[in-house]
């Protein structure tokens, strides 16, 4: 292995270090709302910035290994587009915080309803981005195109969601606060997903050099 192979797999690790933080906060930032953990809430929150962090040392070390080793074809595809993931990771940390945020304050008042539907959207979101991640790192345009596939489903749970909140403020206003934070956490929930599928479509661009971003989705054959 080369030197610059093993800068390439530095960068590799760094990157599922930050993706492995970014789940962990999106799992514990819904495990404090439907647990009502202020807790882990707080936990979420002040791990931002372990997040934060690495995003800055993985553009650091991506700019560095440009200017340096001047990669060419796919190498320099994986290192723009590592810098570009780590965009994505970076705003999916936000919305962990923003979710830990909406639990502090839920956890304060009545529980509206149980949690049903957000916790699944939490588990597929979750699911996509560490697929999405493995999907860049071994080049699998497969899972990638996986990881798309999964986002609709996402978006339907979203839409269960805000029905079904929209008839409890119907029937009793008094709900319309708590209803309306539940409203954001599942927006953000899907919002983590958008961000995951955008890792899996660079991923069929590192692939095969093809932007598929705002073409019409794939289709299961």
């Amino acid at each position: 292995m080369t030197v610059f192979d093993e800068e390439l797999q530095h960068l590799k690790e760094k990157l599922l270090k930050m993706g492995s933080l970014v789940e962990d906060a999106i799992k514990n930032s819904i495990h404090a709302l439907v647990d009502r953990d202020n807790a882990l809430a707080h936990k979420v929150i002040d791990n931002d910035r372990l997040v934060n962090t690495l995003d800055v040392e993985i553009d650091e070390e991506s700019i560095r290994l440009i200017a340096l080793r001047q990669p060419m074809a796919t190498d320099l595809r994986f290192i723009t587009m590592a810098m570009k993931i780590t965009t994505d990771l970076e705003r999916m940390g936000d919305f962990a915080v923003n979710i830990a945020e909406r639990a502090l304050e839920l956890n304060e008042e009545p529980v509206l309803k149980p949690y049903i539907d957000i916790p699944k959207m939490r588990e597929i979101a979750q699911g996509m981005i560490r697929d999405a991640l493995n999907a860049f790192v071994k080049k699998d345009k497969q899972l990638a195109m996986d990881v798309i596939m999964r986002d609709d489903q996402v978006d339907d749970l979203k839409r269960d969601v805000l029905e079904e909140l929209a008839l409890f403020m119907a029937k009793d206003p008094t709900t319309v606060s708590r209803a309306m934070k539940v409203s954001f956490v599942a927006q953000y929930l899907e919002r983590v997903a958008d961000h995951a599928t955008n890792i899996a479509e660079m991923v069929i661009y590192l692939v095969e050099g093809k932007i598929i971003r705002h073409m019409a989705p794939p289709t299961e054959h």
